[in-house]
């Protein structure tokens, strides 16, 4: 006969295995059945979805859809539209994975334009400050300019061609940040590098007349005045009605051409022209 010990040890094995019997029948319960439902069912339900804005259930029900009838038609599609959900969703990465499989998967569908710009688009939303790394914002650019070139005619180029403008300047304005740091710390070597950066890579960008100016301040800081005069004189041709101009002007000269005493009379050597006077050609 089992003493008292043994039994109460006995009886508290077989509450805990009764608890966990409960717990495992109330887990099977509350687990929601599986069940294959038609094709176009699903994928209405997740059009539905993502029409009312509830783009995070849609991306799933479009991936049920690839899930139960992978081998459909509409199992092509709903792959598209779950990058598509994912985009509006704010679910970048997601997005781009999504893209990024169709594109491997359907390189020759009629759609495969789209895939490609939603891939830019999830990149462009991602760009950050000029402070930050823009590790991102060249993606966005490679990106974009894959729309671009792979499918000029395309109703996506022309917006992809504005948002690489945009880009491009970005990315100018993430140099000359640097090239300011570098300027301020009379670092003027590296500030140089940067500024040229900008002149040679990035020159249908707003920061170019800028660079020039800066450039022009750096070469005179080093003492190298035939440089600066000649930073000026292109600034000066390009962009005659730069207040950066008459910056560089005023800087290389040792003159001042603004109407400082607000009379609205020109100083004398504005009536003298002084924007001819540094181009030589």
């Amino acid at each position: 006969m089992p003493n008292k010990h043994s039994w109460m040890k006995h009886r508290g094995i077989g509450a805990a295995l009764l608890a966990v019997l409960i717990l495992a029948g109330c887990s099977s319960n509350d687990a929601p059945e599986y069940v294959e439902r038609p094709v176009e069912e699903l994928y209405n339900e997740a059009v539905d979805q993502a029409e009312s804005e509830a783009f995070a259930e849609a991306a799933d029900t479009f991936l049920e859809v690839e899930r139960q009838h992978p081998y459909s038609i509409w199992a092509t599609k709903a792959q598209l539209m779950s990058a598509f959900s994912y985009y509006s969703d704010g679910q970048y990465d997601d997005a781009i994975l999504s893209a990024d499989r169709f594109i491997q998967l359907h390189p020759g569908n009629r759609d495969v334009s789209y895939a490609y710009y939603l891939k830019a688009l999830s990149y462009y939303e991602q760009i950050t400050d000029v402070g930050r790394d823009q590790h991102i914002t060249e993606l966005a650019l490679q990106s974009l300019d894959d729309v671009v070139r792979r499918f000029p005619d395309s109703r996506y180029a022309k917006d992809s061609l504005l948002k690489i403008d945009l880009t491009r300047d970005h990315l100018a304005g993430k140099e000359m940040e640097i090239g300011r740091y570098y300027h301020e710390r009379d670092n003027y070597l590296a500030a140089i590098n940067r500024y040229r950066t900008v002149i040679e890579t990035y020159q249908t960008t707003t920061h170019v007349p800028e660079a020039l100016h800066r450039l022009s301040e750096a070469y005179s800081a080093l003492g190298i005045e035939p440089e600066a005069r000649s930073s000026a004189a292109v600034l000066g041709h390009n962009f005659p009605g730069s207040e950066w101009y008459i910056d560089s002007y005023e800087l290389v000269e040792g003159k001042v051409v603004r109407d400082l005493d607000g009379d609205g009379v020109p100083d004398p050597v504005e009536e003298d022209g002084f924007f001819s006077r540094l181009w030589p050609f």
